[in-house]
């Protein structure tokens, strides 16, 4: 494989459009079989490391939840020779204790999306990649301790439920995600960890409370000036958070997601067709060719 232009990519969500202190900093646009990303990817060094951003929604937040090429947004960050990818995602809390302001670095995910293509396979190639534990162990372990480096009030665990959007949850539904033992609420992360399970890449979330969701009759209900309120004082920390856990990252990744889809192609190899052979080579190339 050629070197790597990003070792790690860091996908920003509502309120994150860019990362400061990047050097050597340069954009690239890129194309792929599924269409081109949200916006161009910004390459540099941080902290020593070769970095990727994106910004989710695009530059001035031009893409709602269900319209994220996520496919293509992977895809892109894959072929850069990303390994590991850093979402940061605004979400509602359905706990009490998780507070506004807090972090979560969440260990599963609920997937309540309806309009997603979550998968880069079909057409020819049957693939079934686990997904028992969504997110990367050994990555959230390390975004828990550089939380924690900077002094942020970081949660460990906790379920993610990921709703389609763009409208905020009823109450019925938010009660409903409460008696699941659900711990937060968002419409980002699904496909996303999916399609990077898929692709090898270790990923996970740093996830920024701004609201309660609609279930606390205490607290004013969940609105979008609210949402950004909060979302842009979170956004200096989560990037400290980020600064922190660069260089702790080792270059080896001990953990099953770099090896996935080692045994989870199902598909007979000489009756893959051509056409997704190419289509899918910077995912599955090593095991097709």
């Amino acid at each position: 494989m050629a070197t790597a232009e990003a070792q790690v990519a860091i996908i920003g969500g509502s309120g994150l459009y860019d990362m400061d202190d990047l050097k050597d900093m340069r954009e690239v646009n890129l194309s792929t079989p599924f269409g081109a990303p949200s916006d161009s990817i910004v390459i540099g060094a941080l902290s020593g490391i070769k970095l990727a951003f994106l910004p989710r929604h695009g530059r001035g937040h031009r893409l709602s939840p269900t319209e994220l090429p996520a496919r293509a947004n992977i895809y892109a960050l894959k072929s850069l020779g990303v390994e590991r990818i850093i979402s940061v995602s605004a979400v509602g809390s359905l706990k009490e204790d998780l507070k506004p302001l807090d972090l979560v670095v969440p260990d599963q995910l609920i997937d309540r999306t309806k309009s997603r293509v979550n998968t880069f396979f079909g057409d020819g190639v049957v693939v079934h990649v686990g997904f028992a534990d969504p997110f990367c162990p050994d990555l959230s372990d390390a975004l828990i301790e550089a939380a924690k480096g900077v002094g942020a009030s970081v949660h460990k665990g906790g379920t993610y439920v990921v709703m389609e959007g763009p409208l905020f949850s009823t109450k019925a539904e938010s009660r409903m995600y409460r008696s699941w033992g659900a711990s937060i609420i968002g419409m980002t992360a699904l496909p996303e960890a999916k399609l990077a399970r898929e692709a090898e890449i270790c990923y996970a979330t740093l996830a920024s409370v701004t609201d309660y969701d609609v279930w606390h009759e205490s607290e004013e209900p969940v609105s979008v000036e609210m949402v950004l309120t909060n979302l842009a004082k979170n956004v200096a920390t989560a990037k400290r958070v980020i600064r922190m856990l660069l260089p702790t990252i080792s270059e080896d990744r001990g953990c099953s997601c770099a090896s996935a889809l080692k045994d989870a192609i199902i598909t007979r190899r000489d009756l893959i067709p051509e056409e997704a052979k190419q289509r899918l080579s910077a995912i599955m190339g090593r095991y097709i060719h």
